[in-house]
């Protein structure tokens, strides 16, 4: 059976999200949970469940601290070696569990799992990896979003080749398109990076289609779409509050009139597709790629449902030899490079 660690402290709400997640993934697929925090905390969350949550798929491993959002990461994870994330990482660096699920604090989950795993042979930065919907209908791939801000034209080409794997494995795209997020269509355009990086792309084993302009990164266009981690950061970012926006307005619009609001009766289904197609939690979170191990980092702002997603993307890519994969293409690429 494989288990998967959850750092059950992670998240703006505290472990009960957590927990909740994590046995609803335990009773659904064939894994084990390891529940990482206060044991006092997590013991009263699991006797909400009644004795049917302590079994041989759950346990708990007891970590004294936790670190907060607003915390410096470095320095955090200095002073606190008994962080709940330092000792997820370090149950898979041990083999005691198969991946890691965390909604904590992105910055150290990144240090932490970079520290207890190393990274894959032929890579220099992680990136995190992120789910977006398509016009086109199925899902597409955007990274960095995040982990590495200051990036070199060789990083992006890692990314682009983890990327493509990701699509493989979890969105089963068999030849995924690969584009470049730049400021215009042409090779010439974007900055030293981007057109460094266009020639580097161009070169590599890759369904490599050019550079994609940011109104076309929801066409479909591109199945994985590769940018440093500051602007995929940012893209990101504005897209979950323009979702926000738009669900917002079309709510205050056809509830203005009793027209409306019988109108709204009709559409709810429609507004639950809409919801379903861009909300993050139907994915459970974004795999940072390129450490040795594996590791699934949630929005602080995951509920069960998000965590539960979570925890199987974290059984689904331990099961299919995801690491192995992705060490596969990074040297394949490496030795097709001129």
């Amino acid at each position: 059976m494989l288990w998967i660690a959850v750092d059950a402290m992670g998240g703006d709400d505290g472990p009960r999200p957590a927990v909740d997640g994590a046995l609803a993934a335990a009773r659904h697929f064939d894994l084990g949970v390891a529940l990482v925090g206060s044991r006092r905390a997590l013991e009263t969350e699991l006797a909400r469940h009644g004795a049917d949550a302590v079994t041989d798929h759950v346990r708990i491993v007891d970590a004294s601290e936790a670190i907060a959002m607003a915390e410096s990461p470095a320095a955090a994870l200095r002073r606190k070696p008994g962080a709940s994330i330092r000792l997820a990482a370090d149950l898979v660096a041990r083999g005691e569990a198969a991946a890691l699920f965390s909604a904590g604090h992105t910055g150290a989950t990144v240090m932490a799992t970079h520290a207890a795993f190393g990274m894959v042979p032929g890579v220099d930065r992680p990136a995190l990896a992120a789910t977006i919907p398509t016009r086109a209908g199925r899902p597409a791939v955007l990274l960095d979003v995040g982990a590495s801000v200051e990036c070199r034209p060789q990083h992006l080409l890692q990314f682009a080749v983890m990327g493509r794997v990701y699509a493989r494995v979890a969105l089963g795209i068999d030849s995924p398109r690969v584009g470049l997020l730049s400021i215009g269509e042409e090779a010439t355009k974007g900055n030293e990076l981007t057109r460094e990086a266009h020639r580097l792309l161009k070169s590599a084993p890759l369904a490599f289609i050019g550079n994609v302009e940011a109104r076309d990164v929801y066409s479909g266009h591109a199945d994985v779409i590769v940018c440093d981690g500051f602007t995929g950061n940012v893209a990101l970012k504005i897209s979950e509050g323009l979702v926000d926006v738009i669900e917002n307005l079309l709510q205050t619009e056809l509830s203005s009139t009793i027209t409306m609001r019988v109108g709204s009766m009709l559409t709810r289904r429609a507004l639950r597709r809409f919801r379903r197609r861009v909300d993050y939690s139907e994915y459970g979170g974004a795999p940072l790629l390129g450490v040795a191990g594996i590791a699934i980092v949630g929005h602080g702002r995951s509920g069960a449902k998000a965590v539960r997603n979570g925890v199987a993307m974290a059984y689904r890519f331990a099961d299919r030899r995801f690491i192995q994969r992705v060490q596969d293409d990074i040297a394949a690429a490496a030795v097709a490079l001129p």
